[in-house]
C-alpha cells in the first residue's frame, strides 16, 4: 500500500527556518515533522511517495542517509499544481487505495483504526474530520450519522459555516479518484474532486485528542509542548549533547550541542548549537549550528542557522534570517 505526503511548498509562514530547511524536515522533538508522519503509517504501507518541489535535493539527502523500513520515492513537482495535481503527478506510483497526507500536520490520529473504519463501509473515499471553535480558516464538512459527507464549505464565515468538523488532512482513496483529475494542471483536492465525490460516497472519520497544523513558528512550539506533555516529560535533550545549565519546561535540544551554564525556557534548539554562560533564552527557536557567546539574552526570537551571536547581545522579538539571505 502506499501514502502520498504532500511535501510541496515553499513554507514562507516558516521563515526565516524554511530559508535553509524545507519545512517537512523541520525538527519536532529532534525528529523531522515528516518522520512523524511516516512513523505512524500503519505497517501495511510499504512504500511511501513525496510530491516535492521546494528543496527537493535536501528531501533526498536525509532519505538516502536515514534508515527506512519503507521505500521511498520523491517525485518533483515541477510548478505547483494543487493538491489534487500532486497526487495527480505521482499516478505511476499508486496500484491501489492509498493514504494521502499533508505533510506538516501533527495529530493523534489513529491511521489503522482509519484505515480499518474506512475498509468496513462503502465508499471511494474517507476524509479525517477534526472539531475546532472557529471554522473560518479551514474547510468545513458536513457528515450524517452514516459517517457520509453531504457537502463541503470552504472557508466559511463564522455566521454561514453548517458545521465545525473540518478537513484534518489525511485521506484514504480509491485509485479511480486519480481519473477524476487532469494531467499537468492546477487541481485542488478540497474545492474541486471532493465535492464531486460526495455522491460516490465520502466518508468522514472524526477523531480526538489533538491536531496541530504546522504551519507557523508558533505550531512548532504547539506541537512540542503537546509531545512532551503526552509522554510525561519536561524537556528532551539529543545524543552527545552537553547540558550544564537550567533547561525548564517545554525545552528539546538537538544532537551535538553544548549549553554552559545557562537558562533556557519553551525553546527549541536544534543541533550543533553552542551556548555559553549566563545566557537567557526563552520563547525562542534556535537554528543549526548557531553560536551563541556569554551573557547573551534572546526572548521570542528566531535565530537561523550558522548565525553567531556576541557576548552581551539582547534579541527581543527578532528573526534573524540567514547570513546568504
Amino acid at each position: 500500500m502506499q501514502a502520498v505526503l504532500l511535501s510541496g511548498g515553499f513554507g514562507t509562514r516558516m521563515r526565516p527556518l524554511t530559508y535553509t530547511t524545507p519545512k517537512p524536515l523541520l525538527p519536532i522533538l529532534n525528529k523531522p515533522l515528516i518522520q512523524h508522519m511516516i512513523d505512524s503509517l500503519p505497517e501495511e504501507v510499504d512504500e511511501v511517495v513525496l510530491a516535492a518541489n521546494y528543496k527537493i535535493d535536501i528531501l533526498r539527502e536525509y532519505f538516502e542517509e536515514v534508515e527506512m523500513d519503507r521505500e521511498v520515492f520523491i517525485v518533483d513537482e515541477p510548478e505547483p499544481r494543487g493538491t489534487a495535481g500532486a497526487v495527480k503527478n505521482v499516478e505511476e506510483h499508486i496500484d491501489g487505495a492509498f493514504f494521502v497526507m499533508n505533510s506538516d500536520i501533527i495529530s493523534s490520529l489513529d491511521l489503522e483504526d482509519f484505515l480499518e473504519f474506512f475498509r468496513k463501509r462503502d465508499g471511494i473515499g474517507a476524509i479525517s474530520s477534526w472539531r475546532v471553535e472557529d471554522p473560518t480558516e479551514f474547510g468545513v464538512m458536513d457528515i450524517g450519522e452514516d459517517h457520509r459527507i453531504k457537502k463541503f464549505q470552504e472557508k466559511p464565515d463564522r455566521e454561514e459555516a453548517f458545521s465545525n468538523m473540518i478537513n484534518a488532512g489525511h485521506y484514504i482513496l480509491e485509485p479511480e479518484v486519480l481519473d477524476m483529475i487532469p494531467p499537468g494542471k492546477k487541481v485542488s483536492m478540497e474545492r474541486e474532486i471532493f465535492p464531486e465525490l460526495v455522491d460516490e460516497g465520502l466518508l468522514g472519520y472524526g477523531f480526538e485528542g489533538y491536531w496541530i497544523d504546522c504551519g507557523r513558528p508558533s505550531s512548532l512550539f504547539e506541537a512540542t509542548r503537546t509531545l512532551l506533555d503526552s509522554s510525561g516529560k519536561k524537556n528532551l535533550i539529543g545524543e552527545r549533547t552537553v547540558v550544564e545549565g537550567d533547561l525548564g519546561e517545554h525545552v528539546t535540544v538537538g544532537e551535538d550541542c553544548t549549553i554552559g551554564r545557562s537558562k533556557i525556557e519553551n525553546s527549541i534548539i536544534f543541533d550543533g548549537v553552542e551556548i555559553g554562560e549566563n545566557c537567557l533564552i526563552e520563547n525562542s527557536i534556535l537554528g543549526y549550528d548557531v553560536v551563541v557567546e556569554e551573557g547573551v539574552t534572546i526572548k521570542d526570537s528566531i535565530i537561523s542557522d550558522n548565525l553567531y551571536l556576541e557576548e552581551g547581545s539582547v534579541m527581543i522579538d527578532e528573526k534573524l534570517k540567514p547570513e546568504e539571505v
